[in-house]
């Protein structure tokens, strides 16, 4: 038996997902390493966890398949037990591009991955922690994106719309669910210093921007993470239905 506790992160195999996965193992958690393809950063983050004394199960399936989110809740129970904390932390971004040349292909990919699954994974959460369903509570953080209220216009307007989609989740959610035991928050990132810019075609995004935040630099995955286990934390036993904005002041 453990007296720690446990979370599922989504996208965990590198970025802020695999920040907070490693910060959680040092704050006492067991920790679910969900992932898509990257089984190589997965391992190397579970390898990690371990390394601070906690337990970690890989979680491999693309989340953006409803087909594939029960799978991954029995596969994390089997091994690690209750859940105690769910982070939506798993998403996409495409390649800059004006909302007039989006096709639907484009936009069924993004909102799938990015809000759809962050739906189904928070639904399979709560009907876990709830107090109704016989669970004990919990916290469920969304990873949303300063581009919720910024729009990104020019870029990826559908990236800043599923992620306006993920700050209703955590405000409507967390309206269901305040009774139950769970607490709903969420963070919202800017320019941060991870693989997803070179994916949306900008590799040097973060370095070229950076210098244009407020702050007059880019952030760090572990900046972000220390928000998110803060949320997760009992410091945090009267927050709910809010987000915290980790951009450097943009």
């Amino acid at each position: 038996m453990t007296d720690r506790k446990t979370v599922l992160i989504t996208g965990a195999s590198a970025g802020i997902g695999a920040a907070v996965a490693r910060m959680a193992a040092k704050r006492g958690y067991d920790v679910g390493v969900g992932y898509r393809s990257d089984e190589t950063g997965a391992r190397a983050v579970a390898a990690d966890v371990a390394a601070a004394g906690g337990r970690a199960v890989l979680l491999p399936g693309d989340i953006s398949d409803p087909s594939v989110i029960p799978g991954v809740f029995e596969t994390f129970h089997a091994a690690l037990g209750p859940l105690d904390a769910l982070i939506n932390n798993a998403g996409i971004v495409d390649v800059a591009a004006r909302v007039e040349d989006m096709d639907a292909a484009r936009l069924t990919r993004m909102f799938t991955t990015n809000l759809t699954s962050a739906f189904l994974m928070a639904g399979q959460a709560v009907r876990r922690m709830g107090t109704h369903h016989g669970g004990a509570g919990g916290v469920i953080v969304n990873i949303s994106s300063v581009a919720a209220r910024l729009a990104s216009g020019g870029q990826y307007v559908d990236y800043a719309a599923s992620k306006a989609g993920m700050d209703v989740l955590t405000k409507g959610l967390s309206d269901e669910v305040a009774g139950q035991g769970i607490r709903v928050a969420g963070v919202r990132p800017g320019i941060i210093d991870t693989l997803i810019h070179a994916k949306g075609g900008e590799a040097d995004r973060a370095d070229r921007i950076g210098p244009m935040v407020p702050m007059g630099r880019k952030g760090a995955a572990e900046e972000v993470a220390q928000a998110v286990l803060w949320l997760m934390s009992d410091s945090a036993s009267y927050v709910s239905g809010t987000n915290i904005d980790v951009a450097g002041g943009r």
